[in-house]
C-alpha cells in the first residue's frame, strides 16, 4: 500500500504538461532546473524560485476502521518567461497564457473533463493559487508565474 500518492501525482502532472500540444515550446522540468533557464520558456513541477517546499500535504482516516484514508495536497511549480527585452507587458502576458494552457490540462487530465484525476492518479486536481514575480535581468525582462496545484486522493 502506498503511503502517499504525492509522488505518482507530481509524475502525472508533468506527463500531463508534457502531453499538452499548446506546451510543446515549452520546457517541462520535473522538479528544479538543472539548466539555465533563460534558453526558453520553462515549466518547474515540485519547485519554486524560493527553492524551498515541492509540495505539502495532510493525511487524515476517511472513515471509521482506518482502512482508507484521505490526503489532500499542494504541488508548487513555477512558470518562467524572458523576452531579451524589456517589455513586461509581453512576458507578463505570455506567463499567463502558459498558466492558461497548464489549467485547461488539468481540467481535462481524464476522459470526463469535469472530473480532473490527473489520469487517475488522485480524485480531482485543480489550480488554486499563483504569484506573479517580475524582474529585469542582464538578460532582459523576466515574469516567473509561482502556482499550485491542489489535489484530493484517497490512499
Amino acid at each position: 500500500m502506498a503511503t502517499s500518492t504525492v509522488p505518482a501525482a507530481m509524475a502525472a502532472l508533468v506527463a500531463t504538461l508534457r502531453a499538452a500540444s499548446e506546451l510543446s515550446d515549452v520546457e517541462i522540468l520535473d522538479g528544479p532546473p538543472t539548466v539555465d533557464m533563460a534558453r526558453g520558456d520553462v515549466i518547474a513541477v515540485g519547485w519554486s524560485s524560493d527553492g524551498e517546499q515541492a509540495a505539502q500535504f495532510a493525511q487524515t482516516f476517511n472513515a471509521a476502521g482506518a482502512r482508507t484514508r484521505d490526503e489532500d495536497f499542494d504541488i508548487r511549480c513555477l512558470i518562467d518567461v524572458w523576452s531579451g527585452d524589456s517589455d513586461f507587458a509581453a512576458v507578463r502576458a505570455r506567463a499567463f497564457a502558459v498558466l492558461a494552457v497548464v489549467e485547461d490540462a488539468i481540467r481535462a487530465s481524464a476522459p470526463d473533463p469535469t472530473a480532473p484525476t490527473l489520469n487517475g492518479a488522485v480524485l480531482w486536481a485543480h489550480l488554486t493559487q499563483g504569484a506573479l514575480i517580475q524582474s529585469f535581468t542582464d538578460q532582459g525582462a523576466r515574469a516567473g508565474l509561482a502556482f499550485t496545484v491542489t489535489c484530493h486522493a484517497r490512499i
